[in-house]
């Protein structure tokens, strides 16, 4: 899954990216709103992590404009305006949540996590596929109750899969959520780990299935 944060303090920006890295998210960092603005004209993202006093264009107007456009990823603003009125602003504008400085990490990682889970429509935190189970939460699988210990991108590439199960996804898109600015993810590393996931999967009933043309389909073996 692909993150933006977009905040202009270097320690908290810092921060708050290598908590969601470490988490195995693929985040990207910038720290002016002109610069967070023109990226978002050209760059999907699943959530993004908004801060509202920048330098150039601020915040709100960033959210207010990216809404406009249709863009349809979880927005977290981060602010150190704490009033009533100012949270009903942003909230009213798009904003899918609303956390005030200063904040715990372990806070903003759990509300990453429940925005993620409704993005994707998932009210549980626990994503089932035929014998595969999915943490959301502990960020951990399972297959036929055996814990998988998956490396970052084989975890990421899963995530993907499973927010989109009985749908085809190309493998751009794909690509686009395993990497980040400082990161190049190649279609052919994207086939190397289909290929080692499905390795895993071998004689259970999940199937990642090739789409000639199109992509990739993760589906229950009937």
């Amino acid at each position: 899954m692909r993150l933006l944060v977009v905040e202009d303090n270097a320690a908290l920006a810092d921060g708050v990216s290598k908590a969601l890295r470490d988490d195995g998210y693929a985040v990207d960092l910038v720290t002016d709103g002109n610069e967070a603005a023109d990226i978002l004209l050209v760059q999907d993202y699943d959530l993004i992590v908004l801060d509202l006093n920048l330098p150039g264009q601020d915040g709100l107007s960033i959210l207010k404009n990216y809404r406009a456009r249709g863009g349809r990823a979880q927005v977290m603003i981060l602010t150190a305006r704490d009033s009533v009125d100012d949270r009903v602003r942003g909230l009213d504008i798009g904003a899918d949540d609303y956390l005030t400085k200063p904040f715990e990490l372990q806070e903003l990682e759990a509300r990453v996590r429940a925005l993620m889970r409704r993005g994707s429509g998932q009210k549980s935190p626990v994503i089932q596929c035929g014998a595969l189970s999915y943490d959301t939460v502990a960020r951990q699988a399972s297959l036929g109750g055996a814990l998988l210990d998956l490396p970052r991108r084989e975890l990421c590439l899963l995530e993907v899969l499973l927010s989109r199960a009985g749908h085809v996804i190309s493998k751009d898109h794909i690509a686009e959520r395993l990497a980040s600015f400082d990161e190049e993810i190649s279609p052919n590393a994207v086939e190397i780990y289909i290929s080692r996931l499905r390795k895993r999967f071998h004689d259970h009933d999940i199937n990642i299935k090739t789409v000639r043309g199109l992509g990739y389909l993760m589906e229950i073996n009937s």
